[in-house]
């Protein structure tokens, strides 16, 4: 494992910097962060590894494996892993951030909360992403193309490697991350250079009809300007602990398949002792293709076909089992078990109680991330995160219009707004009901006027 300190004794030697990068790479790709990470990343686009990688195979008389390449053999990956970690990510950040400053939403730009989430859901897959602070927004490394050098001393990040290659013959792009600024490499066929040497990170150009765009100055930022963002306390994928009840999932699902499609009917062959698994495979392949068999009748050789039913109770209640369990220990929300009938709003938060206590755990590593990344930009705020949740729309609303008398009108519209989900138009509502509150008052006062002048008018005729 290479250190902070190991970048440090190099010194400033081109060709030992691009030497030392060029090892991490090789170093980076090895790692079982990177490994477990990758894995993640197939499961997250549901190409689980186990069951993609699965294969039957078939004993011959000597015990010696045959691939079965006549049997039924189908794959069928689950959703289970992209489902919970999209749920977990935009369970807290699909709204986006709200902070107390309106300057800072200015400041950190109008595509931040997506990159957010797409940075938060990076860290729940592999365990940790990178946010990388560039003058004015946020970008987002992954684990499977980032490699931290950790400070031996403070265990803070303090350097760094992106690299990426489009193919084995294409040639690698690595770029090293420092304190004081960046550095290029690229390597074609093996052999390296520098692409472009260190500059600052913030760089102050001047634009000229003689000399075009020109670097004139540039600056750094008070600290390493990639942050990590971990997806748990824990520091690992969310794949760790759920990965075994997926893969057993997935093959009891497929075998149940293989089973329908092969196992609704089997033969009995009658003098046919010399043959091998191979060889029944074999018939039982032509039969498929040629719908007949042709046997021996002088040699006593008879075939005898059988139909069989497929259990299917144990295993359809074992994989109700199974998912029922992956829901528990992910801590996420089935909301089949909610949307099936009219669920009270007590039944909905106690549906939501699990997943509302990982969105805790989660958050915390979320404002830690964003209380780094404000310290780099420069800017004193605090954040706020608002759930996504499902409601009983008629008893919620119900209960604010109750609720009204001792509430102020904006409260009750903003979370009547925000049980529709019209968070946007929450401004431009309030605007309409302060001017029809203005409006409602302006017509108070005239009536009154117009009640006093009668008033007056009929003492006066009285008198």
């Amino acid at each position: 494992m290479k250190t902070y300190q190991d970048l440090l004794a190099i010194g400033e030697s081109d060709a030992e910097r691009m030497d030392f990068v060029r090892g991490l790479v090789t170093d980076h790709l090895a790692s079982s962060m990177y490994k477990m990470a990758k894995i993640a990343d197939d499961y997250d686009r549901q190409c689980n590894t186990t069951i993609v990688n699965f294969q039957r195979a078939l004993f011959d008389l000597q015990g010696r494996p045959v691939n079965d390449i006549w049997s039924a053999n189908y794959k069928l990956a689950s959703n289970f892993f992209r489902r919970f970690i999209t749920q977990e990510n935009q369970f807290l950040l699909g709204n986006g951030v709200t902070w107390k400053n309106e300057e800072t939403e200015t400041k950190l730009g109008d595509d931040f909360d997506t990159r957010l989430q797409k940075c938060g859901r990076a860290a729940l897959s592999a365990g940790c992403s990178y946010g990388f602070w560039n003058l004015d927004h946020l970008e987002v490394f992954t684990m499977l193309e980032y490699m931290p050098l950790v400070d031996e001393e403070t265990g803070a990040e303090r350097a760094g490697v992106r690299h990426w290659q489009l193919a084995p013959d294409k040639p690698l792009r690595a770029t090293l991350y420092e304190e004081d600024g960046y550095t290029d490499y690229i390597w074609v066929k093996g052999e390296g250079r520098i692409l472009n040497e260190k500059r600052p990170y913030i760089q102050i150009t001047a634009n000229s009809e003689a000399d075009g765009t020109e670097i004139v100055d540039g600056q750094n930022y008070p600290t390493y300007p990639i942050i990590p963002f971990w997806g748990n306390p824990h520091h690992q994928s969310e794949l760790v602990g759920i990965r075994a009840q997926i893969d057993a999932y997935d093959i009891i699902k497929s075998g149940f398949a293989d089973d329908l499609d092969t196992a609704q009917i089997y033969w009995i062959l009658h003098n046919t002792g010399g043959m091998d698994d191979v060889d029944l495979q074999q018939f039982i392949q032509r039969l498929h293709i040629n719908r007949a068999a042709v046997v021996d009748d002088a040699a006593g050789s008879a075939v005898d076909a059988h139909t069989v039913d497929i259990p299917h109770e144990a295993r359809e209640k074992l994989l109700e089992r199974i998912e029922k369990d992956l829901y528990k220990d992910f801590m996420a929300l089935d909301t089949d078990s909610i949307a099936a009938g009219a669920a009270t709003a007590t039944q909905i938060r106690a549906a939501y109680e699990p997943i509302n206590s990982k969105a805790d755990e989660y958050e915390y590593c979320v404002r830690e991330f964003l209380s780094h990344l404000l310290d780099v930009i420069g800017i004193e705020d605090e954040p706020s995160f608002t759930r996504s949740v499902m409601v009983n729309v008629q008893e919620e609303v119900q209960t604010l219009v109750q609720a009204g008398s001792y509430l102020s009108s904006e409260y009750v519209a903003k979370k009547i707004m925000t049980i529709f989900g019209d968070i946007d138009q929450i401004d431009e509502e309030l605007k309409k009901i302060d001017e029809e509150d203005i409006n409602r008052f302006s017509e108070e006062d005239v009536n009154d006027d117009r009640r006093g002048t009668s008033t007056n008018e009929s003492e006066a005729g009285t008198a």
